[in-house]
């Protein structure tokens, strides 16, 4: 089956931005800039605060288990939090770029993938001289259990389409569903503000355990019995809308852009990144043309 997608040329940055800003986990101040990158580079990590600087590839390979986040390494070098810059570039049909990081964590601002947009959109699209090439799914693949999954069928249009539900059963968070197919305008207006939220419990817990120490509530959403403390919604079901711009940034790390159809229910990062594996693999088993 023939898309019009898979005939567009891979796309990176015009020229070089910058972001900066405190990482939730850490504390710590971090600059990210990013970088023009060759055809067929994909996206890549420089750790550049080291004496050696290390490249870390953005593909499932250098992901490694973390609470809350996605985080990639190359042997005890390591990237923190990458989820939401990654989700920038995938949202807006980035395929190549080099990111080059002052520190471990990426910068939390304010819980959404804004700022990287608005960097990403000031740096302008460069079309380079390759195609892409996506992974096209032709099967259904399911992960999880019948508490949390999430699953790709083969594509209903040109590109990538979600069905997300989110359940956090009673209370102020309760059930939120969103579909939409992922285009740069839809990732623009529908899912870039979208911000990091949590039950007030679990923050606490975080904070016991001396983790999240530099976040407030007027840096994400933190949400007690009657919503979200000392914060307002962006828009009213902000919650899945975030799920969902994790989703996209952990995708990405099958190395291709994805045409398929996704449905998940209560999928977070472990079987986002299970599902780009799954799919990463799957893609290096198809024979190639002669």
């Amino acid at each position: 089956m023939q898309y019009e997608m898979r005939l567009r040329s891979q796309r990176t940055l015009r020229k070089s931005v910058s972001v900066t800003g405190v990482g939730y986990w850490s504390g710590r101040e971090n600059r990210v800039e990013l970088e023009p990158a060759a055809a067929g580079a994909g996206v890549v990590f420089v750790r550049a605060d080291l004496a050696d600087a290390v490249t870390i590839p953005a593909v499932v390979e250098h992901r490694i288990e973390a609470s809350s986040r996605t985080n990639l390494s190359v042997g005890v070098v390591r990237v923190e939090m990458v989820e939401h810059l990654l989700s920038a570039l995938a949202g807006l049909g980035i395929d190549c770029c080099r990111a080059r990081v002052h520190g471990e964590e990426m910068p939390g601002l304010d819980g959404s993938s804004q700022a990287f947009v608005e960097a990403i959109d000031a740096a302008g699209v460069e079309e380079l001289d390759a195609p892409i090439d996506p992974i096209v799914v032709d099967s259904v693949v399911r992960i999880g259990d019948d508490t949390a999954w999430i699953e790709a069928s083969p594509p209903r249009c040109a590109g990538l389409t979600v069905d997300y539900e989110l359940d956090y059963g009673s209370g102020p968070i309760g059930r939120q569903v969103l579909s939409l197919r992922v285009t740069p305008e839809a990732y623009r207006t529908g899912l870039a503000a979208a911000r990091t939220f949590l039950p007030a419990e679990d923050a606490e817990r975080l904070r016991a355990a001396g983790r999240g120490l530099s976040a407030t509530t007027g840096d994400l959403l933190i949400f007690g019995p009657n919503g979200p403390i000392g914060n307002t919604l962006r828009w009213p079901d902000e919650c899945v809308r975030h799920k969902v711009l994790d989703l996209i940034g952990d995708l990405s790390l099958a190395g291709r852009p994805i045409h398929a159809h996704i449905r998940a229910h209560r999928s977070g990062h472990r079987l986002n990144g299970a599902l780009a594996g799954r799919l990463a693999a799957a893609a290096r088993l198809e024979p190639t043309s002669a």
